[in-house]
């Protein structure tokens, strides 16, 4: 047996941390909710190059906000030079829109280019919103129902508490950050699904495994033992895949900032949670060897 670290001496209190995280993310979800992109929100995105690198953001705000656009947005992309400006609009379908929009801006920019002009109208955009929502709920079902069979019910339980705690704490950071939400994060969130299940069944495995091995040691005693001999291959999964988000982070630009980042939380996330959150569920259902045998009965 390999005991090395006390993982569950911690379980009460990472349950109440956890607990509290969890709270705070469904009230910001719940009062102030999250910050829809252009995607779910319909709107113009727009790609601008100025040719005058002395321009600040604030420079590229103010003329853009003289133009009356409802929910502007101006970031930096990529280059100093480089801007994403998105911003509301209840026209989308009015002809000659992008070009009546630079012949005003014309009058408070100068040596600039569009390089890129993308619309999204509410119609389309409330069917993303609904295609993203019930590719998660999807996902989470899919999960439910793989787990359910491949292992007893109390583990069932443990991993789905864990993979709601890391969805709901990701979107809740996303909420008080005021972090947009597009198609990324979607694709973010049912990654960090797939990712938390994955860290989660690794180390319901051992315990299974030892559960056969040994019938004298309480489940308390026995989820340690197995997160202490499934660790080095946790922690070298997700180090790896930290340093290459992390490198997406820095380095990827503004486009991938989101999707990086929620990525980063999902893993952190994922990894806390597969020792702290599901292992205390078999503790508290005081999961046995008695528990596989009447299972496989």
């Amino acid at each position: 047996m390999n005991e090395k670290y006390f993982f569950n001496k911690f379980y009460n209190l990472s349950n109440i941390i956890s607990s509290i995280l969890f709270l705070i993310s469904i009230i910001f979800l719940v009062f102030k909710g999250l910050n829809y992109g252009v995607d779910f929100k319909g709107g113009t995105l727009i790609e601008l190059r100025t040719d005058n690198v002395n321009y600040q953001t604030e420079d590229i705000r103010k003329a853009f906000s003289k133009l009356n656009l409802n929910d502007l947005s101006v970031k930096k992309f990529g280059k100093d030079n480089d801007y994403v400006i998105k911003f509301e609009r209840s026209d989308l379908n009015k002809p000659d829109f992008i070009k009546n929009l630079k012949i005003n801006l014309d009058k408070h920019l100068q040596d600039y280019n569009f390089r890129r002009v993308e619309n999204v109208g509410p119609k389309v955009s409330a069917e993303l919103l609904q295609d993203g929502i019930t590719a998660i709920a999807i996902a989470l079902a899919a999960m439910l129902i793989y787990i359910w069979f491949r292992f007893e019910w109390q583990f069932s339980i443990g991993a789905i508490i864990a993979i709601f705690h890391d969805v709901i704490i990701t979107l809740g950071i996303f909420s008080a950050l005021s972090l947009e939400i597009n198609l990324s994060i979607v694709a973010a969130v049912l990654t960090i699904v797939g990712y938390s299940m994955n860290d989660t069944v690794v180390i319901f495995d051992r315990v299974r495994e030892n559960l056969k091995k040994y019938a004298d040691i309480k489940i308390f005693d026995l989820t340690n033992i197995s997160i202490n001999e499934t660790l080095s291959r946790t922690l070298i999964t997700s180090v790896t895949t930290l340093l290459a988000l992390l490198s997406i982070f820095f380095f990827g630009g503004e486009i991938l900032k989101g999707f990086s980042l929620a990525m980063i939380l999902g893993v952190i996330l994922g990894t806390y949670s597969s020792i702290f959150i599901a292992n205390p569920v078999l503790v508290y259902y005081k999961v046995s060897q008695k528990t596989l045998v009447k299972e496989e009965d």
